[in-house]
């Protein structure tokens, strides 16, 4: 994974999905960002490995639908054997069987194709970064999701050392609240956010936005 995005090298990425009109421009639209290399185009999950084992990548655009291996095993794969390749899942898929299915396998970031080349690009670089991007309405079936009627269940316990504060960022994450908004919210600085989703991230063993979500909605703060 490249920790310096933007200062010493550009993020490599594999663009992969089985429609050629759909890869080509884009792998051709991200080559034209300065921080951002295109080392490989892929049609389908097998060749997302081959290209993740022949060269080094920092990140795979994914989609999920691909014949012979699709998106979501090829993700579990990459989690499994490369644990340092972030997978940003590319779909035009937003129903909940799918999201969840991408994000349990290890995927950490998730947008729809409707997504603009903007947009794609902050989700490689946050993920480059050891960060998670949702797009808006992944995080809205996420909510919903959680908000629909279950079974009873008790909540799952939260680690015991978690400040109050680092709660209360835990919440509004699980509300799909970015930095920025949860700053606002809280009356403190984003660095301040920031420090607190570390810790919080360090106690509670959760590697990105995506499992920090998941956790505030299994412990009853979203």
């Amino acid at each position: 994974m490249n920790e310096t995005t933007g200062e010493s090298r550009p993020v490599r990425v594999v663009v992969a999905d089985d429609q050629a009109a759909v890869r080509e421009p884009l792998a051709a639209v991200l080559a034209l960002l300065p921080d951002i290399e295109v080392v490989a185009a892929a049609a389908d999950g097998h060749e997302v490995l081959a290209a993740v084992a022949a060269t080094a990548v920092d990140v795979v655009l994914m989609d999920l639908r691909m014949p012979g291996m699709d998106g979501t095993e090829a993700t579990r794969r990459l989690s499994a054997e490369h644990p340092e390749v972030a997978v940003v899942v590319l779909t035009t898929f937003a129903d909940d069987e799918s999201i969840l299915a991408a994000l349990g396998a290890g995927a950490r970031g998730y947008l729809t194709k409707n997504a603009g080349r903007q947009d794609i690009a902050r989700a490689i670089r946050a993920a480059s970064a050891g960060q998670s991007v949702l797009d808006r309405e992944v995080q809205a079936r996420l909510l919903a999701a959680a908000g629909a009627p279950r079974p009873a269940a008790a909540p799952v316990a939260l680690p015991g050392d978690l400040t109050s504060r680092e709660r209360e960022v835990l919440a509004l994450i699980g509300q799909g609240l970015p930095n920025r908004a949860i700053a606002e919210r809280l009356f403190i600085s984003e660095a301040t956010v920031k420090t607190h989703i570390n810790n919080l991230f360090a106690k509670a063993g959760t590697r990105d936005r995506a499992e920090a979500v998941r956790l505030a909605i299994a412990a009853g703060l979203a």
